[in-house]
């Protein structure tokens, strides 16, 4: 049987709406839509990059719980309501994916709320690593393919 288990951040919305932050299922990890809400503070930056890097700092925290990390990452999404507030934010972007390389969307819509001016929601499948070109969460390396 596939374990499945919720990981939960304390979001407000978890509750009201009911969801997770995070749901493991067997080698996977979705990460719902996650914004720059610091739960430490129980505030929002005005800034779309500040909100950013939150966004990924709770995300980091989801994956850390499920047992993988950044370098596990197969998808991300990025929803904005304001396609001029996706330039900035790409340096702090590069730096949690470039490397890692996933499969990626931007799209337009409306948040939740209107202080949210981004939301990133990511898959992830925890390493394995004896496979081909897996990469090794605890170690944030890339490993070789084997070669014949």
């Amino acid at each position: 049987m596939t374990e499945r288990r919720a990981i939960l951040s304390g979001s407000l919305f978890e509750e009201r709406i009911g969801y997770a932050r995070a749901v493991v299922d067997g080698d996977w990890v979705h990460v719902s839509g996650t914004t720059g809400y610091d739960y430490a503070t129980m505030t929002i930056s005005d800034d779309v990059v500040e909100q950013a890097e939150q966004c990924l700092r709770n995300i980091g925290a989801a994956l850390a719980e499920a047992g993988c990390g950044f370098a596990d990452v197969v998808r991300v999404r990025y929803l904005l309501p304001d396609r001029d507030d996706f330039e900035p934010c790409w340096p702090v972007l590069r730096r949690r994916f470039g490397e890692v390389r996933p499969a990626a969307t931007m799209m337009v819509c409306g948040l939740a709320d209107p202080r949210m001016r981004i939301e990133i929601e990511v898959y992830a499948r925890r390493g394995d690593a004896s496979a081909p070109n897996s990469v090794d969460a605890r170690a944030g390396a890339r490993l070789p393919a084997a070669r014949d």
